[in-house]
């Protein structure tokens, strides 16, 4: 066993277990801060706060001793100091936010503990937001004290343009978020606090699919920033999507519970989209969506930037309920590449892996090299799904031309899918199906890879949908179904209690069983 450092900020830093396991380590661990006894865990993340800035700490896991130290901190703003000793209204956003313009580079806004009501909080660059155990941020309940984003705001002269607000792939007018980050840089919100969007206590709920003033705000929304840690921090109850970040790039969400109540709609855990370099590193999920969907726009935002999705990097993480554990789309035109997920554990997640694309989403990106390693799936209906006839979600998806089996012209509409690679996984009290891959006549998947897996069935399973499709079908203890695929290999993988052959093949190009 091996100990390295995954992220330190002034107050705060993780460290990782190197290890084959998933999330958890085979024992527990003792940690030793500076030769004091801390805590004990058998997690493979583990955190440390309320560090002092600028220090240097010898700390010890298990047998493994490592040196850590502290960035440097100009100054700490206590929230408090900034709240009128008469003020009656319990809402402290002009506080809070007085005390982050007050801020100066490389300072910290600092949040003691308490329950602190806001409107929504803008950062700036060059900042840690720092909220202690037992701080709660917690969001305003009425739409009309949210400020709004604009989509798009252009000068007409000089053609310049800022993008502002975004909604499942459009450029579009939403509400700001609890707290925001627009086109910042070097910012930290860490410790042990929670953002709460106080969403269930609102209406965000009813008819959350119709814009009503703007589209629903997110918990944490940083646009178009570099350089951006959150460590520790819950993030709860959000009116949509836990944490966005989008056109982003070199971003860290480390040791993060993220939660919402699995009856909320669209609650999506953290949902990167069009970045690049980001790291989700020892997180909790359980939510009302998806834990982990990662996007890339709609058709024409895609041809307007061509900019993918790049270098995703998720290890580590536990995905406890949700719609799917790592999601890509449906809003993927932009394209999907290099994705690396290791060391999971999806338990009772509705899919696992899952992709979703259909005709129309376009071909300006590609999805294509996708990896999974050492991952464990328990009581996931289906845990692989990649489909290519979604037909939920905004910009249509039930005509015909999403839905038909004949095969269509190749076009800028047409979805590319490329390839796959899953090994020494255990996929343990599956459901509907181990897995389904449906290619397009036009497109076929180009390949699909899998290595030392071993999947078996619940006893009582029941039947019910593996993908999310037109004309949809049920399916009880089915094995791996593939459809329009140019090449399948399959090695060392056991399917055992399969109701059905243990592979179905439909225009599968070449198929490699070993």
């Amino acid at each position: 066993m091996g100990l390295k450092v995954i992220c330190t900020t002034s107050r705060s830093c993780a460290l990782e277990l190197e290890n084959n396991f998933s999330y958890y380590n085979d024992q527990m661990v003792s940690v030793y801060l500076d030769n004091s006894f801390v805590f004990e865990t058998n997690k493979n993340v583990i955190s440390l706060f309320d560090l002092k800035p600028s220090t240097k700490y010898q700390i010890k896991v298990g047998n493994d001793e490592i040196t850590v130290q502290t960035k440097e901190e100009t100054v700490c703003l206590n929230v408090l100091d900034f709240i009128p000793l008469n003020q009656e209204d319990h809402f402290v956003t002009n506080a809070f936010q007085a005390a982050i313009m007050s801020c100066p580079k490389n300072g910290c806004v600092y949040v003691p503990k308490g329950t602190y009501y806001v409107q929504p909080l803008f950062l700036k660059s060059d900042m840690t937001l720092y909220l202690e155990k037992g701080a709660v941020i917690k969001g305003d309940i009425e739409r009309t004290n949210y400020a709004v984003l604009p989509g798009l705001v252009s000068n007409k002269k000089t053609g310049y343009e800022i993008n502002l607000g975004t909604w499942e792939g459009d450029e579009v007018a939403s509400f700001a978020s609890l707290i925001s980050g627009l086109y910042v840089e070097n910012v930290t919100i860490c410790g042990e606090g929670e953002i709460n969007g106080n969403a269930t206590n609102g209406d965000w709920y009813q008819n959350h699919r119709v814009k009503r003033i703007a589209y629903r705000p997110f918990n944490l929304f940083f646009n178009r920033s570099n350089n951006i840690i959150c460590h520790g921090i819950t993030s709860c109850n959000s009116p949509s999507w836990n944490v966005h970040p989008y056109f982003s790039k070199n971003l860290s969400f480390i040791d993060m519970k993220i939660t919402n109540i699995p009856s909320m709609p669209t609650t999506d855990g953290l949902d990167p989209d069009t970045c690049f370099n980001v790291n989700i590193i020892g997180n909790y999920f359980s939510v009302g969506d998806d834990c982990i969907a990662i996007k890339s726009g709609q058709i024409d935002f895609a041809k307007k930037y061509h900019t993918p999705c790049k270098q995703i990097i998720i290890r580590n993480c536990l995905m406890e309920h949700g719609h799917g554990g790592v999601v890509f789309g449906s809003e993927s035109s932009g394209g999907i590449e290099d994705v690396y997920v290791s060391k999971c554990i999806f338990n009772k997640t509705d899919r696992g892996l899952r992709i979703k694309t259909r005709r129309g989403r376009g071909r300006y990106g590609i999805i294509d090299n996708v990896n999974f390693e050492n991952i464990i799936m328990d009581d996931v209906l289906t845990p692989f799904v990649v489909n290519m006839y979604y037909n939920m979600g905004p910009a249509g998806g039930h005509e015909e031309y999403v839905w038909t089996k004949e095969k269509l012209p190749v076009d800028e509409r047409t979805p590319y899918i490329g390839k796959f690679h899953f090994k020494n996984m255990k996929c343990l009290n599956t459901s509907y199906s181990a897995g389904v891959f449906l290619g397009l006549p036009e497109e076929p998947i180009k390949g699909i890879t899998l290595e030392n897996i071993e999947f078996t069935y619940k006893k009582d399973a029941i039947k019910g949908s593996p993908v999310m499709i037109e004309h949809s079908y049920e399916v009880l203890k089915q094995g791996l179904d593939f459809h329009y695929v140019d090449e399948v290999i399959i090695d060392n993988v056991s399917i055992k209690g399969a109701m059905t052959d243990e592979v179905l093949l439909d225009n599968v190009g070449k198929f490699i069983r070993k």
